[in-house]
């Protein structure tokens, strides 16, 4: 897969998520609990996303290019949309953003390109669903169990546009006037998810309490960059040393890149694992406000 070492540990994380979902259906399909095969759609989807981030998916080009970012500056990978490139190429040259805001930015953007990846493929599982049930004659229960499960991916994708439109929105406001220094959160995901939040059907104090777990959740990810940034670092060692010959040397330098691969791995499950309880969370309540 010619995968960098931090992208190797994210596959490691993604993986390790899907591995713990699909033992999580399986017992609740043993108990009968997944009769209209939601959760098993889910999972068949999730696992798509990921070959085709990776590049596992058997086509060319899909996979994105990994180039390091803490070497180059900012990465050269295209954003494959004109308007994300145009906003990209302004940020870059208008001289309002140090290094350190460009990689933070860069962040951002590679954040709203994966978005509208995501969307793309979940439109696509609800365009072949819709095709497959335009083609059943004879309505029945299975049937109107499948219009329900069809209701509810229209829904998850008219909330993924929202947040691609609020992320789209972020990002031409920061690209024209820089960072705003008041700015409650950083990172992209966290700043997706209090958006998200703060349209959802939370009580005030509900909605101080996601602030308070927001702010747990954000030093959490940049815990896990720290150890991005020291496991390349270590990788672009470890590389030079080979060449060397010197075994005690290497050794040193192989035990270390194996304990921040590791700690990089179980920080980016964390990571993960906790993203997708907050998104949870703030999708049950865009649902209470559309009943």
């Amino acid at each position: 897969l010619h995968l960098s070492a931090v992208k190797l540990a994210e596959l490691h994380s993604d993986l390790k998520i899907q591995e713990k979902d699909e033992l999580s259906w399986k017992k609740l399909k043993a108990e009968g609990l997944d009769e209209d095969g939601e959760k098993e759609a889910k999972l068949r989807r999730n696992l798509h996303v990921i070959m085709t981030k990776y590049g596992m998916n058997g086509k060319k080009d899909s996979q994105l290019v990994d180039t390091n970012y803490i070497k180059d500056g900012t990465e050269s990978d295209t954003l494959d949309d004109p308007r994300l490139e145009k906003l990209w190429s302004k940020a870059k040259t208008s001289g309002k953003f140090s290094d350190e805001e460009l990689d933070k930015l860069w962040r951002e953007f590679k954040h709203h390109k994966e978005k509208i990846r995501e969307y793309n493929i979940l439109l696509e599982t609800v365009s072949r669903t819709e095709d497959i049930h335009k083609n059943v004659i004879n309505p029945s229960e299975e049937n109107l169990v499948k219009e329900e499960i069809l209701h509810n991916k229209h829904r998850e994708l008219k909330e993924k546009l929202r947040s691609i439109n609020q992320g789209f929105e972020r990002l031409r406001k920061v690209s024209h006037q820089g960072y705003d220094t008041t700015s409650e959160f950083e990172e992209p995901r966290v700043i997706d998810l209090w958006d998200m939040a703060k349209s959802a059907n939370f009580t005030e104090k509900e909605l101080e309490s996601f602030r308070e777990e927001l702010k747990h959740f954000e030093a959490k990810i940049e815990k896990h960059h720290h150890y991005q940034k020291q496991l390349e670092i270590s990788h672009q060692k470890l590389k030079h040393v080979e060449g060397t010959g010197d075994k005690d040397h290497l050794n040193r330098n192989k035990e270390k890149y194996a304990m921040l691969q590791e700690k990089t791995k179980e920080l980016g499950y964390k990571v993960k694992k906790h993203l997708q309880d907050l998104s949870s969370r703030i999708s049950q309540g865009l649902q209470h406000n559309e009943l």
